[in-house]
């Protein structure tokens, strides 16, 4: 991994109490390591903090959006700003410190031999810390029902830690991702299988945000409900 430039996309709203603590942690893993936050306008001043670390640190970059418009089309953001750029892995990683850094250098050693690997909660046992039943049990069971539905071979379908290989985002189209939260990390991972890409889930341990307000909601929820069987017709229909 010694030439590869590498990208850790970080989508913010209202995080300006977690920003100034995630960036610095994930920029000490590794030399190479640059992070790419998109900001959706953050009310509380994300990006304000963002600009001014910019200021002192080269390796920190920033897309400042008009608006909130969803995780989904802030990581296809970052996303293109990595092909655009020559990037060799790109990360997907929360700002709420949920994601733990210090799991980079795992997923770096793990992707020289995978195209994606992906940072699972349920690959042994449940990893989950500081979650209600309900959010667990909801989250265990939409994974579990996204396996049943599409067949897609692994634990945490819904995961938002990973790492690609440039390769696998150049080979899906993305100006058809048009999803969002638990959605879109389904459909990610769906689209990067059907291409016949390697898959590989590591163990990483989610701990819940303790600043800041969660973004899930119903519509979340109800869109991924949906995406598993739109992606399984548009399977057996040979349109992905």
């Amino acid at each position: 991994m010694a030439d590869n430039k590498i990208l850790v996309i970080i989508p913010t709203f209202n995080e300006a109490e977690n920003i100034e603590r995630i960036i610095p942690l994930t920029l000490s893993q590794d030399d190479k390591i640059e992070i790419l936050v998109v900001d959706d306008n953050s009310p509380d001043g994300t990006g304000d903090i963002v600009r001014k670390m910019r200021k002192k640190q080269k390796r920190i970059h920033l897309i400042e959006r008009s608006k909130k418009q969803g995780l989904g089309t802030a990581y296809v953001a970052g996303f293109r700003y990595a092909l655009e750029r020559d990037y060799s892995l790109i990360f997907e990683m929360d700002a709420d410190l949920s994601h733990d850094p210090a799991e980079i250098p795992n997923f770096l050693k793990a992707i020289e031999n995978n195209d994606l690997v992906i940072g699972s909660r349920y690959i042994e046992g449940v990893n989950v810390v500081n979650w209600p039943l309900s959010r667990l049990l909801l989250s265990y069971t939409a994974n579990l029902y996204t396996r049943i539905i599409t067949g897609l071979p692994i634990r945490d379908a819904t995961a938002g830690f990973k790492c690609f290989r440039r390769e696998v985002l150049k080979a899906i189209d993305l100006d058809k991702i048009s999803s969002d939260g638990y959605s879109f990390q389904i459909e990610m991972h769906f689209l990067a299988w059907k291409k016949g890409f390697q898959l590989h889930e590591i163990p990483i341990i989610f701990v819940d945000r303790n600043i800041g307000h969660s973004k899930m909601n119903s519509q979340i929820i109800h869109e991924a409900m949906w995406m598993v069987w739109k992606l399984r017709f548009q399977s057996l229909l040979k349109k992905l």
